[in-house]
Protein backbone atom coordinates (compact mmCIF):
# COMPACT_ATOMS: atom_id res chain seq x y z
CA UNK A 1 0.00 0.00 0.00
CA UNK A 2 1.45 3.50 -0.92
CA UNK A 3 1.06 6.20 1.66
CA UNK A 4 -1.39 8.26 -0.88
CA UNK A 5 -3.44 4.67 -0.50
CA UNK A 6 -2.81 5.25 3.20
CA UNK A 7 -3.65 8.67 3.69
CA UNK A 8 -6.71 8.13 1.86
CA UNK A 9 -7.66 5.32 4.32
CA UNK A 10 -6.67 7.57 7.45
CA UNK A 11 -9.45 9.97 5.65
CA UNK A 12 -12.43 7.60 4.84
CA UNK A 13 -12.03 6.31 8.19
CA UNK A 14 -12.29 9.94 9.50
CA UNK A 15 -15.22 11.07 7.91
CA UNK A 16 -17.05 7.49 8.17
CA UNK A 17 -16.08 7.75 12.53
CA UNK A 18 -17.46 11.96 12.29
CA UNK A 19 -20.32 10.96 10.09
CA UNK A 20 -21.50 7.53 11.96
CA UNK A 21 -20.53 8.32 15.56
CA UNK A 22 -19.69 12.08 16.59
CA UNK A 23 -22.87 13.64 14.50
CA UNK A 24 -25.98 12.32 16.22
CA UNK A 25 -28.56 14.42 14.08
CA UNK A 26 -28.24 17.65 12.08
CA UNK A 27 -28.25 20.13 15.11
CA UNK A 28 -24.82 18.60 16.01
CA UNK A 29 -23.20 20.77 13.33
CA UNK A 30 -21.26 23.55 13.43
CA UNK A 31 -22.23 25.51 10.68
CA UNK A 32 -25.18 26.51 8.51
CA UNK A 33 -25.29 24.04 5.98
CA UNK A 34 -28.31 21.90 5.72
CA UNK A 35 -30.94 23.61 4.05
CA UNK A 36 -33.77 24.71 5.95
CA UNK A 37 -37.77 23.63 5.01
CA UNK A 38 -38.27 27.08 5.11
CA UNK A 39 -36.27 27.71 2.08
CA UNK A 40 -37.73 25.29 -0.17
CA UNK A 41 -40.38 25.09 -2.72
CA UNK A 42 -43.86 24.54 -1.66
CA UNK A 43 -44.42 21.31 -3.54
CA UNK A 44 -41.89 19.66 -1.29
CA UNK A 45 -42.21 20.44 1.88
CA UNK A 46 -45.05 17.74 2.47
CA UNK A 47 -43.12 15.38 0.57
CA UNK A 48 -40.50 16.04 3.27
CA UNK A 49 -43.11 15.62 6.10
CA UNK A 50 -43.89 12.15 4.54
CA UNK A 51 -40.35 11.23 5.31
CA UNK A 52 -39.68 9.21 8.48
CA UNK A 53 -38.08 11.08 11.26
CA UNK A 54 -35.00 9.31 11.96
CA UNK A 55 -34.45 9.83 8.37
CA UNK A 56 -34.78 13.43 8.61
CA UNK A 57 -32.50 14.09 11.83
CA UNK A 58 -29.59 12.55 10.27
CA UNK A 59 -29.62 14.28 7.02
CA UNK A 60 -26.62 16.50 6.39
CA UNK A 61 -27.13 17.99 3.03
CA UNK A 62 -26.51 21.35 2.12
CA UNK A 63 -28.58 22.38 -0.51
CA UNK A 64 -31.91 20.62 -2.69
CA UNK A 65 -31.11 17.85 -5.47
CA UNK A 66 -34.45 17.48 -7.09
CA UNK A 67 -34.09 19.17 -10.47
CA UNK A 68 -37.05 19.31 -12.88
CA UNK A 69 -38.82 16.57 -14.81
CA UNK A 70 -37.90 13.68 -12.85
CA UNK A 71 -40.61 11.10 -13.62
CA UNK A 72 -39.44 7.44 -14.64
CA UNK A 73 -35.76 8.52 -14.26
CA UNK A 74 -33.10 6.50 -13.55
CA UNK A 75 -31.04 7.89 -10.46
CA UNK A 76 -27.85 7.55 -8.68
CA UNK A 77 -27.20 9.85 -5.49
CA UNK A 78 -23.74 9.74 -4.07
CA UNK A 79 -22.99 9.56 -0.44
CA UNK A 80 -26.95 8.73 0.13
CA UNK A 81 -26.48 8.98 4.21
CA UNK A 82 -29.85 8.22 5.58
CA UNK A 83 -31.82 8.05 2.63
CA UNK A 84 -33.07 11.29 2.68
CA UNK A 85 -32.57 12.77 -0.75
CA UNK A 86 -33.61 8.93 -2.30
CA UNK A 87 -36.74 9.06 -0.75
CA UNK A 88 -37.82 12.43 -1.94
CA UNK A 89 -36.48 11.56 -5.19
CA UNK A 90 -37.97 7.77 -5.26
CA UNK A 91 -41.64 9.61 -4.80
CA UNK A 92 -40.57 12.34 -8.37
CA UNK A 93 -39.37 9.39 -10.13
CA UNK A 94 -42.54 7.18 -9.72
CA UNK A 95 -43.07 3.43 -9.80
CA UNK A 96 -41.49 3.46 -13.36
CA UNK A 97 -38.19 5.32 -11.84
CA UNK A 98 -35.12 4.18 -10.10
CA UNK A 99 -33.05 5.26 -7.34
CA UNK A 100 -30.15 3.93 -6.46
CA UNK A 101 -27.87 5.02 -2.91
CA UNK A 102 -24.44 4.82 -2.20
CA UNK A 103 -22.76 5.54 1.28
CA UNK A 104 -19.35 3.70 2.74
CA UNK A 105 -20.61 4.51 6.36
CA UNK A 106 -22.33 1.53 8.23
CA UNK A 107 -24.39 3.24 10.60
CA UNK A 108 -25.88 5.81 7.70
CA UNK A 109 -26.95 2.87 5.50
CA UNK A 110 -28.76 1.03 8.29
CA UNK A 111 -30.99 4.32 8.77
CA UNK A 112 -31.46 4.03 5.24
CA UNK A 113 -32.23 0.65 4.14
CA UNK A 114 -34.05 -0.28 7.59
CA UNK A 115 -37.02 2.46 6.71
CA UNK A 116 -37.59 1.00 2.98
CA UNK A 117 -40.61 -0.69 3.49
CA UNK A 118 -42.46 2.48 5.35
CA UNK A 119 -41.33 4.78 2.73
CA UNK A 120 -42.69 1.69 0.08
CA UNK A 121 -46.14 1.68 2.09
CA UNK A 122 -46.28 5.41 2.65
CA UNK A 123 -45.76 6.26 -1.66
CA UNK A 124 -48.22 3.13 -2.10
CA UNK A 125 -46.21 1.64 -4.27
CA UNK A 126 -46.38 -2.01 -5.23
CA UNK A 127 -42.46 -2.83 -4.88
CA UNK A 128 -40.10 -0.19 -3.92
CA UNK A 129 -38.04 1.58 -6.39
CA UNK A 130 -34.95 2.27 -4.09
CA UNK A 131 -31.70 0.95 -3.41
CA UNK A 132 -29.09 1.04 -1.35
CA UNK A 133 -25.22 0.17 -1.47
CA UNK A 134 -22.52 -0.15 0.70
CA UNK A 135 -19.23 1.27 -1.03
CA UNK A 136 -16.37 3.96 -2.24
CA UNK A 137 -18.16 6.89 -4.49
CA UNK A 138 -14.06 7.59 -5.65
CA UNK A 139 -14.20 3.53 -6.82
CA UNK A 140 -17.82 3.55 -8.45
CA UNK A 141 -16.02 0.92 -10.90
CA UNK A 142 -15.51 -1.16 -8.46
CA UNK A 143 -19.97 -1.39 -7.67
CA UNK A 144 -20.20 -3.02 -11.13
CA UNK A 145 -23.01 -0.37 -13.00
CA UNK A 146 -22.68 -0.53 -16.85
CA UNK A 147 -21.93 2.64 -18.50
CA UNK A 148 -24.56 5.05 -19.53
CA UNK A 149 -26.86 3.47 -16.51
CA UNK A 150 -28.76 6.51 -14.99
CA UNK A 151 -30.07 9.40 -16.11
CA UNK A 152 -29.24 12.28 -13.30
CA UNK A 153 -26.78 11.87 -10.93
CA UNK A 154 -27.04 13.63 -7.84
CA UNK A 155 -24.67 14.21 -4.73
CA UNK A 156 -25.25 16.44 -1.63
CA UNK A 157 -22.58 18.06 0.40
CA UNK A 158 -20.18 14.92 -0.19
CA UNK A 159 -17.70 15.19 -2.76
CA UNK A 160 -15.81 17.70 -0.49
CA UNK A 161 -15.25 14.78 1.73
CA UNK A 162 -13.21 12.66 -0.88
CA UNK A 163 -9.87 12.74 -1.66
CA UNK A 164 -9.71 11.58 -5.35
CA UNK A 165 -12.87 14.45 -6.35
CA UNK A 166 -11.29 13.63 -10.23
CA UNK A 167 -12.39 10.30 -9.83
CA UNK A 168 -15.49 10.96 -9.04
CA UNK A 169 -16.44 13.47 -11.75
CA UNK A 170 -15.36 10.61 -14.39
CA UNK A 171 -16.75 7.44 -13.13
CA UNK A 172 -19.73 9.89 -13.23
CA UNK A 173 -19.35 10.76 -16.93
CA UNK A 174 -19.01 7.12 -17.41
CA UNK A 175 -22.56 6.26 -15.54
CA UNK A 176 -24.70 8.84 -17.14
CA UNK A 177 -26.60 8.32 -20.50
CA UNK A 178 -26.10 11.09 -23.33
CA UNK A 179 -27.90 13.59 -22.14
CA UNK A 180 -27.85 12.89 -18.83
CA UNK A 181 -26.84 15.67 -16.12
CA UNK A 182 -24.97 15.70 -12.58
CA UNK A 183 -26.65 17.76 -10.24
CA UNK A 184 -25.39 18.24 -7.22
CA UNK A 185 -24.53 20.50 -4.15
CA UNK A 186 -21.82 21.14 -2.34
CA UNK A 187 -19.36 23.21 -0.22
CA UNK A 188 -16.87 25.61 -2.33
CA UNK A 189 -13.77 28.10 -0.84
CA UNK A 190 -13.02 31.35 -1.96
CA UNK A 191 -9.42 30.49 -2.41
CA UNK A 192 -7.37 27.40 -2.08
CA UNK A 193 -7.29 25.46 1.86
CA UNK A 194 -4.00 25.07 3.26
CA UNK A 195 -2.87 21.80 3.83
CA UNK A 196 -2.64 21.98 7.43
CA UNK A 197 -6.50 22.86 7.70
CA UNK A 198 -6.79 20.24 5.51
CA UNK A 199 -5.50 17.95 7.86
CA UNK A 200 -7.79 18.68 10.29
CA UNK A 201 -10.47 15.62 11.20
CA UNK A 202 -13.26 18.42 12.52
CA UNK A 203 -12.96 20.94 10.09
CA UNK A 204 -13.28 18.50 7.03
CA UNK A 205 -16.09 16.33 8.69
CA UNK A 206 -17.83 19.64 8.73
CA UNK A 207 -17.30 20.15 4.66
CA UNK A 208 -14.76 22.55 5.05
CA UNK A 209 -11.18 22.01 4.65
CA UNK A 210 -12.24 19.37 2.11
CA UNK A 211 -14.06 21.98 -0.14
CA UNK A 212 -12.64 22.79 -3.47
CA UNK A 213 -11.60 26.16 -4.76
CA UNK A 214 -14.36 27.11 -7.12
CA UNK A 215 -12.19 27.81 -9.73
CA UNK A 216 -10.19 24.81 -9.45
CA UNK A 217 -13.33 22.53 -9.15
CA UNK A 218 -14.96 24.07 -12.45
CA UNK A 219 -11.50 23.05 -14.16
CA UNK A 220 -11.86 19.94 -12.97
CA UNK A 221 -15.46 19.40 -14.29
CA UNK A 222 -14.31 20.47 -17.93
CA UNK A 223 -11.53 17.84 -17.71
CA UNK A 224 -13.73 15.38 -16.46
CA UNK A 225 -15.79 15.73 -19.38
CA UNK A 226 -18.56 18.57 -18.00
CA UNK A 227 -17.56 21.37 -20.43
CA UNK A 228 -19.90 24.31 -19.28
CA UNK A 229 -20.80 23.73 -15.45
CA UNK A 230 -23.84 25.82 -14.29
CA UNK A 231 -24.34 26.97 -11.02
CA UNK A 232 -28.28 26.87 -10.04
CA UNK A 233 -27.65 28.75 -6.81
CA UNK A 234 -25.29 29.72 -4.04
CA UNK A 235 -25.64 30.95 -0.70
CA UNK A 236 -22.58 31.70 2.18
CA UNK A 237 -22.43 29.69 4.88
CA UNK A 238 -21.43 30.98 8.51
CA UNK A 239 -19.37 29.28 10.99
CA UNK A 240 -21.34 28.55 14.09
CA UNK A 241 -17.87 28.11 16.09
CA UNK A 242 -15.73 30.54 17.46
CA UNK A 243 -12.72 28.53 17.61
CA UNK A 244 -13.16 27.07 14.24
CA UNK A 245 -13.26 30.94 12.95
CA UNK A 246 -10.10 31.31 14.35
CA UNK A 247 -9.11 28.41 12.48
CA UNK A 248 -9.91 29.53 9.26
CA UNK A 249 -8.98 32.90 9.41
CA UNK A 250 -10.11 34.75 5.89
CA UNK A 251 -11.50 31.60 4.56
CA UNK A 252 -14.86 32.08 2.95
CA UNK A 253 -17.31 28.92 2.59
CA UNK A 254 -20.36 28.58 -0.16
CA UNK A 255 -22.87 26.13 -0.66
CA UNK A 256 -23.61 25.97 -4.40
CA UNK A 257 -25.64 23.85 -6.34
CA UNK A 258 -24.38 22.88 -9.91
CA UNK A 259 -25.65 20.90 -12.46
CA UNK A 260 -22.98 19.51 -15.25
CA UNK A 261 -24.80 18.38 -18.81
CA UNK A 262 -23.18 14.82 -20.42
CA UNK A 263 -22.96 16.83 -23.74
CA UNK A 264 -20.22 16.27 -25.69
CA UNK A 265 -20.34 18.92 -28.05
CA UNK A 266 -20.22 21.88 -25.57
CA UNK A 267 -17.98 24.47 -26.32
CA UNK A 268 -15.11 25.99 -23.58
CA UNK A 269 -16.96 29.60 -23.94
CA UNK A 270 -20.59 30.13 -24.37
CA UNK A 271 -20.59 31.25 -28.48
CA UNK A 272 -23.17 33.28 -30.00
CA UNK A 273 -25.06 31.91 -33.29
CA UNK A 274 -27.84 33.55 -33.22
CA UNK A 275 -30.57 30.99 -31.69
CA UNK A 276 -33.30 31.47 -29.29
CA UNK A 277 -35.78 29.30 -27.41
CA UNK A 278 -39.09 29.62 -26.54
CA UNK A 279 -40.56 27.87 -23.36
CA UNK A 280 -43.83 26.68 -23.28
CA UNK A 281 -44.42 26.71 -19.67
CA UNK A 282 -45.63 23.05 -19.46
CA UNK A 283 -42.66 21.91 -17.24
CA UNK A 284 -44.56 20.46 -13.80
CA UNK A 285 -44.40 23.58 -10.84
CA UNK A 286 -42.53 25.78 -13.35
CA UNK A 287 -45.46 26.81 -15.46
CA UNK A 288 -44.58 31.13 -15.50
CA UNK A 289 -40.63 30.32 -16.22
CA UNK A 290 -38.01 28.01 -15.76
CA UNK A 291 -34.78 28.66 -13.67
CA UNK A 292 -31.83 26.46 -15.82
CA UNK A 293 -29.11 27.96 -14.22
CA UNK A 294 -28.17 31.37 -12.03
CA UNK A 295 -27.91 33.31 -15.94
CA UNK A 296 -31.17 31.97 -17.24
CA UNK A 297 -34.31 32.45 -15.92
CA UNK A 298 -36.65 31.28 -19.04
CA UNK A 299 -39.98 33.43 -18.75
CA UNK A 300 -42.88 30.73 -20.62
CA UNK A 301 -44.11 32.24 -23.72
CA UNK A 302 -41.07 34.47 -24.49
CA UNK A 303 -38.48 34.27 -26.95
CA UNK A 304 -35.55 34.13 -24.97
CA UNK A 305 -31.50 34.13 -27.21
CA UNK A 306 -29.63 31.93 -26.26
CA UNK A 307 -26.17 30.79 -26.74
CA UNK A 308 -24.78 27.63 -28.31
CA UNK A 309 -24.42 25.66 -25.27
CA UNK A 310 -27.62 26.50 -23.62
CA UNK A 311 -29.13 25.24 -26.54
CA UNK A 312 -27.98 22.71 -26.59
CA UNK A 313 -28.46 21.97 -22.97
CA UNK A 314 -32.55 22.19 -23.69
CA UNK A 315 -32.28 20.32 -27.11
CA UNK A 316 -30.18 17.17 -26.15
CA UNK A 317 -31.64 16.74 -23.03
CA UNK A 318 -35.15 15.66 -21.02
CA UNK A 319 -35.89 19.57 -21.82
CA UNK A 320 -36.46 19.39 -25.26
CA UNK A 321 -40.19 18.26 -25.37
CA UNK A 322 -40.68 21.55 -23.10
CA UNK A 323 -39.66 24.16 -25.48
CA UNK A 324 -39.93 25.26 -29.46
CA UNK A 325 -36.02 25.79 -30.89
CA UNK A 326 -34.76 28.92 -33.67
CA UNK A 327 -31.69 29.17 -35.28
CA UNK A 328 -29.06 27.02 -36.54
CA UNK A 329 -25.23 27.13 -36.40
CA UNK A 330 -24.59 28.45 -39.93
CA UNK A 331 -23.72 32.10 -38.83
CA UNK A 332 -20.82 32.82 -35.72
CA UNK A 333 -21.34 36.15 -34.45
CA UNK A 334 -18.66 35.67 -31.38
CA UNK A 335 -19.18 35.36 -27.59
CA UNK A 336 -22.66 35.24 -25.97
CA UNK A 337 -22.45 38.42 -23.48
CA UNK A 338 -24.10 38.10 -20.09
CA UNK A 339 -23.62 34.34 -20.26
CA UNK A 340 -20.49 31.92 -19.46
CA UNK A 341 -18.56 31.71 -16.20
CA UNK A 342 -20.65 31.07 -13.23
CA UNK A 343 -19.18 32.15 -9.72
CA UNK A 344 -20.38 31.50 -5.62
CA UNK A 345 -22.33 33.98 -4.20
CA UNK A 346 -20.07 36.62 -2.69
CA UNK A 347 -17.37 36.67 -5.35
CA UNK A 348 -19.22 38.55 -7.88
CA UNK A 349 -21.43 40.98 -5.42
CA UNK A 350 -24.48 39.29 -6.51
CA UNK A 351 -26.91 36.88 -4.58
CA UNK A 352 -27.56 34.10 -7.34
CA UNK A 353 -31.39 34.10 -8.63
CA UNK A 354 -33.35 30.51 -7.29
CA UNK A 355 -33.20 28.82 -4.13
CA UNK A 356 -30.44 26.42 -3.23
CA UNK A 357 -32.93 24.38 -0.32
Amino acid sequence: MTLEDETSNDVQQQVKHYYGEVLQTNNDLQTNACCSIDDMPAFVKPLLADIHPEVRAKYYGCGLVLPDLLSGMQVLDLGSGSGRDCYLLARLVGERGRVVGIDMTEQQLAVAQRHIDYHTRKYGYAQSNVAFHHGDIEKLDDLGFADQSFDLIVSNCVINLTQDKAAVLRQAHRLLKPGGEMYFSDVYANRRVPQALTDDPQLYGECLSGAMYWNDFQNLAKQSGFFDPRIVASRPLSIENPGLERKLGKLKFYSATYRLFKITELEPACEDYGQAVRYLGTIPHCPHELVLDNHHAIEAGRLFPVCGNTWRMLHQTRYREHFEFYGDWSTHYGIFEGCGVSIPYEEQGLETSGACC
